[in-house]
């Protein structure tokens, strides 16, 4: 029974640092939203921020701020 509860404790604490969890933030700068991703899956290595105009039909134009100059 005692190396069943290690294996579920050992499986889960790898799973749990794998996965990690995300999360995310936005701000308005004038007519446009910056939308930042952030997880913790490898420290973080997936970051992304997106830069997107607003309009009546929701954020549209997105755009990487990798991609911008």
């Amino acid at each position: 029974m005692k190396k069943v509860l290690k294996s579920l404790v050992v499986v889960g604490a790898i799973a749990g640092s794998l996965g990690g969890c995300a999360y995310g933030g936005m701000t308005t700068v004038g007519d446009k939203v910056v939308i930042a991703r952030n997880d913790t899956f490898l420290f973080g290595a997936l970051r992304k921020v997106f830069v997107c105009k607003v309009s009546d039909a929701g954020v549209t134009g997105c755009v990487d701020s990798a991609e911008k100059p």
